[in-house]
């Protein structure tokens, strides 16, 4: 005799009938529609003064549960919108991310089929999904068929597992003498990998930029020199393809020369450039980078994926399983071909979520032109910014974007703290709640900065962005 669905959801909580799961799908499909029809008037930042909001929420460990509906509209109306808008049209900061809508339904998709997808046998037409994404990155970089890459959590994990491959392929298991070359422009992950992965602090060396803030190919040979002579191994080189602070793509084609001359693993940090290798003038500025040993992109960066969608590529798919290899008697016989990959062969990851979803359905849904034009489209506003810029007055851009990163000072009068006025000034543009922009500190020195890469930022934002500045700016004159 069968239980009726109450006893059995009274029995089996865990197990909600189609009657309920339908409910909460539609209550949050509700709060996710009137979330996206308000976003882009929300505020562009609303996080301040939150401690005592995010005090409030410490609790124990709820023993009985409640209501799913207003669990959700809690998070959707009222915790979500106490932070940075990250996902709205106004904001400029840091590298902004995206969340298109397909990837949220991907995860849907992944998270309730929940299938393994760390290894191929598992699971093959879902790891294939994921291997297929994988080879249109490789062939985005230029890299061949016996490249490989892995998705990850994010750029940190890409560059610290390339590092990896590095170490393991050019120093093997002796590497204290072992040295990586960094730009003083680089992103904090890179030397922090190079510390987490056993380099010695002072192996890992930062070199100075030029005045434009490029790593250039003489520095590092001179460095490659010195430390030769010092009785060193020089090792790892590593590249920034657009960088955090300014946007600028390093001298690719000059440190692969270097590389090759003096037998580095060059590494190219890509996480937030990579991308724009989809466009015509991305591979012109990126040009050098299909020479790198391994490349770091972010498909929540330049593809507009929400966050946790890093990816690093590898040019040869057995530098990055040597260092990753591992035999266990419990798993499934191993195997890497073309077609099948296991991938926790090839990262130091076994349990993982199934993130090639939320990269394949989105590509498959709008085909890659619709990204293409989306990523001209940021090119252009970065130049267009750049250009509306330079016409206030006190308003010096530092140089033209080489991606869609603009740089920027306000150039304070006689006497005046040039920094302090520059904080004042971005901070005064950031109390509109309109835009929400960062700065950076670049060889001492405050500047502002603009990122252009939300693909719901478009020329009417950006122009309100440039309005404020002004605005502002002849404020404080």
């Amino acid at each position: 005799m069968s239980e009726n669905s109450s006893t059995a959801r009274a029995r089996h909580p865990l197990e909600p009938d189609e009657v309920t799961v339908r409910a909460w799908l539609d209550q949050a499909a509700s709060l996710v529609l009137e979330h996206l029809r308000a976003l882009p008037e929300q505020p562009a930042a609303n996080a301040a003064n939150a401690l005592d909001e995010a005090r409030a929420l410490i609790e124990p460990l709820p023993e009985d549960g409640a209501d799913a509906g207003e669990l959700m509209r809690k998070v959707v109306r009222e915790y979500a919108p106490r932070s940075f808008n990250t996902a709205g049209p106004g904001y400029l900061a840091y590298i902004p991310g995206g969340g298109i809508v397909p990837a949220a339904i991907a995860d849907l998709i992944a998270n309730i089929t929940n299938r393994y997808t760390g290894m191929f046998a598992p699971a093959p037409l879902l790891a294939r999904l994921e291997m297929n994404v994988l080879r249109w990155f490789l062939d985005m970089a230029g890299f061949g068929e016996e490249a490989r890459g892995i998705l990850t959590s994010g750029g940190s994990l890409a560059n610290l597992v390339g590092l990896v491959c590095a170490r393991h392929k050019l120093l093997g298991e002796r590497f204290q003498d072992g040295v990586v070359y960094v730009s003083d422009q680089a992103h904090h992950s890179v030397a922090k990998a190079a510390r987490v992965i056993g380099f010695p602090r002072d192996c890992v060396r930062t070199i100075e930029t030029g005045e434009d803030l490029r790593f250039h190919a003489a520095a590092l040979r001179d460095a490659v020199t010195r430390d030769r002579r010092a009785g060193l191994r020089p090792a790892i080189a590593v590249a920034s393809a657009g960088t955090t602070n300014t946007g600028v793509v390093d001298d690719l084609p000059g440190i692969a020369e270097v590389c090759r001359d003096e037998n580095l693993w060059l590494h190219v940090d890509a996480a937030y450039g990579g991308f724009f290798l989809l466009t015509e003038r991305g591979k012109k500025r990126l040009d050098g980078i299909e020479r790198a040993d391994s490349i770091t992109v972010d498909p929540h960066k330049g593809l507009f994926l929400p966050y946790g969608t890093g990816c690093l590529l590898v040019r040869h798919g057995a530098d990055l399983r040597a260092p990753h290899q591992a035999e266990t008697g419990y798993l499934p016989t191993l195997q890497d071909d073309a077609v099948a990959q296991d991938f926790c062969e090839y990262s130091p990851e076994l349990s993982r979520d199934f993130r090639g979803l939320r990269v394949w359905l989105p590509l498959k849904i709008f085909g890659a032109r619709a990204f293409r034009a989306c990523l001209d489209e940021k090119l252009d506003l970065a130049e267009r910014a750049a250009v509306r810029l330079a016409e206030i007055p006190r308003i010096r851009v530092l140089a033209p974007p080489d991606l869609s990163l603009v740089t920027f000072r306000y150039e304070a009068r006689p006497g005046e703290d040039e920094d302090r006025a520059n904080v004042a000034l971005l901070e005064r543009v950031l109390a509109h709640q309109r835009v929400w922009m960062s700065g950076a500190w670049v060889k001492g020195r405050f500047t502002q900065r603009i990122c252009v890469l939300s693909f719901r930022t478009h020329q009417d934002r950006l122009d309100e962005a440039i309005d404020l500045i002004r605005l502002e700016a002849g404020r404080g004159a």
